[in-house]
Formats: structure tokens, C-alpha cells, sequence
């Protein structure tokens, strides 16, 4: 790290992003909005597969655009030996490395840690895969489906074994990818400027994802009852955490978990005494209150609960939260991503306060794909 007195905390960290697809690409963005130079390597004709996804927005896919703002592109065939030695040239200039490849793919194409950190032993490696670097499943194919299902999160929410739900976001990619890494790629960086000692990352999603079920394997552990998908306080087995249908179809969102939030919510809704207490017969007041729920519109629950203190909402659509008034005045949505046609839109909301950020006034595109190529291979030509 060069500049810690610049407003954006990464300006003169430079990275190296081999990685496709979401979970390293949504690091190096984040890397990117903290003033990091981003270099996306990319295998040249095509580029990387998700700029061919629909729906498509100008040359590439919106999802590639959303990834991959305010990043440089170089178009390098990996497998030829003079793009290896540019790589290797690059390395005097660069902090960190981003890859996403199954553990050993980078050591044979001349590109791994012990290759690449004889060169720069600052160097910060930082691997992404699904099952670690080692271990019976180091080689095994999957994504966030299969990785979410083999520790046991997927279980705890699964519904009903007829009509099973798949979550709506990639939570292995994200929570056990993304963010592990630029947690621990920025203690690496913290570590060096202290040290300046490197360090290989293996950064495996599903290890992370234990994390995310701590209190499930307390309790199993604790008490031989491991919970279920259904049956658990957090999975809707309590009448106070639980999803209710309103008669609209909209749906009611009730977390009235504390005693005060739950006496509130049974005044609100009118619920009987005998039932209040749901200790006594959990599945009897679940009962009623879905009974009482689904006897309204969701648009006479949400004025009932506004300004209540009972932790309860209507779920809103991802259309309706993109316009809540509250991520509005937070500006979320302030920054815009533009296309070489023109086009723009609100680009996507990432973890990077304000103050550390570009100002969203700056309108940031995805590179088109070896833009960069000039620019950055020149300089390794000019350097020798």
C-alpha cells in the first residue's frame, strides 16, 4: 500500500482479478470502489463467460456491467508462455492477486504463489474455490447450490419437501466468497504495511458457511436436537419468527422475537389471551394468527405496523425496495453505470461507506474487453 492519505483507502493498491463469474469479481469490485486499480484478466476473443449472459445491456450483460465497473481489462491467452512472462513483468507493480481457478490450475501455468511471490514477496494471493485448497473435495466441481447443501445450510430452509425453495440470493458465492476474501485480503494488507511479508489466501466458500449456522450448531450440540428446516425459533417453528400470508397475497414478515415485540404484535392483531402465551401449545398459536393475517391486505398490516415498535413489516418486492424513500436518502442507489451506448443505470449498491468511495457523480462503465492492453503491456515492454 502506497497512499494512506488519499479519501479512498486503497488508491495505489493494484490487483490482479483472474477470477469469473461472482464471487471474485464482486471482490474486486468492492476492492475497485475503495480506490484499488482492478486488472481483469481475461482470455482474449471472448473475455470472461458473463458477458454473454441475457439480459443483454449495450455490448455485454447487465450482470457483467454491475461487476465489473470501474475496472481495466487485459486480454491474455494464459496458456501462451509470453502472456506468462507479461504477468510476471506485472508483478513488480502489483499488491494482490485475485483467482478462482480449482486449487493447482495456477501452479501449472507457471502463475502460483511460490512461482509468483519469488518475484514480489509482498505479495498478497488470495484463491477462491468451493471446497479449499486441500481436503477430499478440493477438486470437486459445484457452485453455491452445492455448496450451500453440503454443510448442512440449505437444510435449515429448505420448505416443504414438496415444493422445496431454492434462496434468492447466492449465499455461498457472496457470504462465503466475497466477503472472506476482502476481509482477509485487507488484514493481509494491514499485515504487510506492518511486516511486509505476503501470504497466500485459500479462501473456501464452504468453509465460511459454518459461520452462518452458529447458532444451529450450538444448539445440536448442546442439546442432541439438531434443527430443522421448519421446526426451529429462526426456521418458523415459533409463531413469533414466521412468515404469514396476507389475503392479497402479500406477505407479513413478523420477527416479534422478545417478549415486549410479541405482547405489542398479539395487541395489534388482536390475538386472544389464551393464545399469547406460545409456550403452551406453539402450533395452535401459529394457527390463529395466520388465521388473522390472512383475514387482511397486506396495505392494512403495513398502516397498522407503521410506527408500531414490534418488529413486523410487509415483505416488499425487490421492485418496491429499489424505490423505498429509506435507501433513496441513504443513497444506495446514487451511483450510475453507463454503457458505450449511452445507456445508464443505477448501478449496484456495494459495502463501501460513502466517504471511502468515488463520488457518485463520476458515471463508471465495465471495460470493454483488452482495453487495457495497450496501456499496461506497453509499460511491461518499456520496463523490460
Amino acid at each position: 500500500m502506497t497512499n494512506f492519505e488519499s479519501r479512498q483507502p486503497l488508491s495505489g493498491v493494484r490487483v490482479l482479478d483472474f477470477s469469473t463469474l461472482l464471487p471474485g469479481p464482486m471482490a474486486g469490485l468492492i476492492l475497485a470502489e475503495a480506490g484499488a486499480d482492478v486488472i481483469k484478466i481475461e482470455r482474449p476473443g471472448a473475455g470472461e463467460d458473463m458477458r454473454h449472459y441475457e439480459p443483454k445491456w449495450g455490448r455485454d450483460s447487465a450482470y457483467f456491467a454491475m461487476l465489473n465497473r470501474g475496472k481495466r481489462s487485459l486480454a491474455l491467452d494464459l496458456k501462451n508462455s509470453e502472456s506468462i512472462i507479461y504477468i510476471k513483468k506485472l508483478m513488480t507493480e502489483t499488491d494482490v492477486i485475485l483467482e478462482q481457478f480449482r486449487p493447482g490450475v495456477m501452479a501449472r501455468l507457471g502463475l502460483g504463489y511460490e512461482d509468483l511471490r519469488k518475484i514480489k514477496p509482498g505479495l498478497i494471493y488470495c484463491s477462491i474455490t468451493g471446497y479449499g485448497a486441500d481436503g477430499p473435495k478440493a477438486q470437486v466441481a459445484g457452485h453455491d447450490l452445492n455448496y450451500i447443501g453440503d454443510t448442512g445450510l440449505l437444510s435449515l430452509g429448505i420448505g416443504p419437501a414438496d415444493r422445496p425453495v431454492i434462496p434468492p440470493a447466492l449465499i455461498a458465492d457472496l457470504a462465503g466468497g466475497t466477503y472472506p476474501a476482502v476481509v482477509n485480503i485487507l488484514l493481509a494488507l494491514l499485515h504487510r504495511h506492518h511486516t511486509g511479508e505476503g501470504c497466500h489466501l485459500d479462501i473456501a466458500m464452504t468453509d465460511n458457511m459454518f459461520m452462518l449456522a452458529y447458532w444451529a450448531i450450538a444448539e445440536g450440540q448442546l442439546t442432541g436436537e439438531w434443527p430443522e428446516s421448519g421446526s426451529a425459533l429462526l426456521t418458523g417453528g415459533s409463531p413469533r419468527y414466521r412468515i404469514y400470508p396476507a389475503l392479497d397475497g402479500r406477505f407479513v414478515a413478523v420477527a416479534a422475537l422478545e417478549q415486549k415485540f410479541w405482547e405489542r404484535f398479539c395487541d395489534l392483531v388482536e390475538l386472544e389471551e389464551g393464545l399469547r402465551n406460545d409456550s403452551r401449545d406453539k402450533d395452535a398459536t401459529i394457527v390463529r394468527v395466520t388465521e388473522l393475517i390472512s383475514a387482511r391486505n397486506g396495505d392494512y398490516w403495513r398502516q397498522l405496523f407503521d410506527g408500531e415498535d414490534c418488529c413486523c413489516s410487509v415483505v416488499q418486492t425487490l421492485q418496491e425496495a429499489t424505490q423505498d424513500p429509506h435507501f433513496r436518502q441513504r443513497g444506495l442507489f446514487d451511483h450510475k453505470l453507463g454503457n458505450e451506448q449511452g445507456g445508464v443505470l443505477p448501478a449496484t449498491a456495494v459495502p463501501v461507506v460513502p466517504a471511502f468511495r468515488s463520488a457518485p457523480t463520476e458515471l463508471q462503465s465495465a471495460p470493454e474487453l483488452g482495453s487495457a492492453n495497450d496501456d499496461v503491456l506497453g509499460q511491461c515492454s518499456k520496463s523490460g
